[in-house]
């Protein structure tokens, strides 16, 4: 087994639910911190305005999330939706998320293969990538919009071995950039923003 399968599996599925559960909650906290005059500011991903993180985010981690869960693929309907369109999205989202969360309780989900249309690709993997996207893109939407995104330190350490083990597979498809250098004793969750090309420091998600 390499390193990074054992950092992976040193979690229990019920700690991963737990974390996912975690990191909904706070997902769906920096959301209804989004004010509707802030959704065509930048942002510090390449080409999108808040709008388009949002949109992203919503889409992948709550109702991508619940669709991984029953093996069924994402309808066009929501891949093109503006789910920012409804001045009351923040709440939807909230509400979707605990559908998506609820629909991981089950540990038989959390076994064998979840097809992305690409091959087969383990469920627990899966699972951990989206609790990442969840925590990273929340992060990246409270920079954006002068809010904090708070983890815990265990929850971060998932964060922070999903980016070690799946960073080039990001990377490859543009979703990372290059690693940003923090200290050795930097907060988990620091490193693992800086290993997904993110600067920690950046003021605004501090509250500063």
């Amino acid at each position: 087994m390499s390193t990074h399968e054992r950092h992976q599996h040193r979690h229990t599925t019920e700690e991963l639910h737990a974390y996912m559960g975690e990191c909904a909650a706070e997902a769906a906290r920096v959301a209804r911190g989004v004010p509707a005059e802030r959704l065509a500011d930048p942002t510090h991903c390449p080409g999108w305005d808040v709008r388009a993180l949002v949109n992203h985010w919503v889409l992948y981690t709550a109702y991508g999330l619940e669709h991984r869960a029953s093996r069924t693929p994402l309808p066009d309907e929501l891949t093109a939706r503006d789910f920012t369109a409804d001045p009351d999205w923040a709440r939807a989202y909230a509400a979707q998320l605990d559908r998506a969360v609820a629909a991981w309780a089950d540990p038989a989900v959390w076994e064998g293969d979840i097809d992305l249309g690409m091959g087969p690709f383990p469920a627990r993997d899966l699972a951990c990538m989206v609790i990442k996207e969840m925590a990273v893109h929340g992060w990246d939407v409270a920079v954006a919009t002068g809010q904090r995104y708070e983890v815990s330190e265990d929850a971060a350490r998932l964060v922070l071995d999903v980016v070690r083990e799946h960073g080039e597979l990001y990377r490859k498809y543009d979703g990372f950039a290059d690693p940003v250098p923090v200290p050795d004793d930097a907060p988990v969750f620091d490193r693992a923003l800086a290993l997904s090309g993110r600067d920690p420091r950046t003021t605004a998600a501090r509250g500063q």
